[in-house]
């Protein structure tokens, strides 16, 4: 009886050991409940999970910015009413809104069927699996790939470009891709790349390693640049913040200490404003308690 109880325990311990590699069958995703979702692998699978908490920035909060988002919000428009409508690559100087923007929009237009699964940069290998297992759905989904940028090797790369557009099997026309970088080839150029570049008379014919580097951007249909933002601009978009947190009124000596933030950080950014708004209006409720 001992030994027999002995087995037990072991074949339990056997069984715990295995539960814990062998991968656990992820649950279908709530599309309903849930507007954001991560793409996720745990023991060599691939599964989508919902994100519980969500950034809640609207496009009116978002300042500076209005040609791009006058652009990018009527490529989403129409792809969310059933029209033809562009992958997007968002491009320029960091913390100008470029991922901002995306999640305003997701906020936006989640009420009229819009979702939004975000892929970081060495899962880009599973996007193939990804479109397959919403192709067949009634919402419309954004693959969001953010601060994109790559060595020409990485398999990462290879699967964008052929899923934007060299694949024979067609992306869904519920799925379009839109993507953030700080360049606008999102593949390092090198020197050494132009050394092949040929001379044909008066023409120049670019070497087929550059050709190949910018194949990547080519393939979004509608780029949008984003520039750095002048003194002014840093400032309104300050005051913008500001006011969210409460602070309804910027004066001389708050105006300084904005540009004296943004001086130490050396950047006049959209995000470095918001850190300013967030860090002064706690100091000043902090010190009227």
């Amino acid at each position: 009886m001992g030994k027999l109880k002995k087995l037990c325990n072991r074949a339990n311990e056997l069984l715990d050991r295995l539960e814990n590699i062998l991968p656990v069958k992820a649950e279908a995703p709530d599309w309903t409940t849930h507007i954001v979702f991560r793409w996720r692998r745990q023991h060599n699978r691939g599964f989508i999970q919902p994100i519980i908490q969500l950034h809640r920035i609207t496009l009116d909060g978002l300042h500076g910015i209005d040609e791009q988002k006058k652009r990018i919000e009527q490529n989403t428009r129409q792809f969310v009413q059933g029209y033809s409508a562009n992958n997007v690559l968002l491009t320029g100087a960091r913390g100008t809104g470029k991922s901002s923007l995306i999640k305003a929009l997701l906020n936006q237009y989640a009420g009229d069927g819009l979702r939004l699964i975000e892929v970081e940069k060495h899962h880009l290998v599973d996007l193939h699996d990804i479109v397959e297992s919403i192709a067949q759905r009634q919402e419309r989904f954004i693959i969001f790939c953010d601060d994109l940028s790559f060595e020409s090797d990485e398999p990462g790369y290879k699967a964008l470009k052929v899923v934007l557009d060299g694949s024979m099997a067609t992306v869904s026309d519920n799925v379009l891709i839109y993507a953030t970088s700080n360049r606008r080839h999102m593949v390092p150029e090198y020197m050494c790349d132009n050394l092949d570049t040929r001379h044909l008379g008066e023409e120049v014919h670019p070497s087929e390693t550059v050709e190949e580097k910018i194949a990547l951007s080519e393939r979004f249909g509608l780029w949008i640049s984003f520039y750095p933002f002048d003194q002014e601009q840093y400032l309104d978009i300050a005051r913008s913040w500001l006011k969210d947190f409460g602070v309804t009124e910027m004066d001389c000596e708050v105006r300084r200490e904005a540009l004296q933030w943004a001086l130490e950080r050396g950047s006049r950014s959209g995000r470095v404003a918001w850190q300013f708004a967030r860090d002064f209006a706690g100091r000043q409720k902090s010190v009227n308690r």
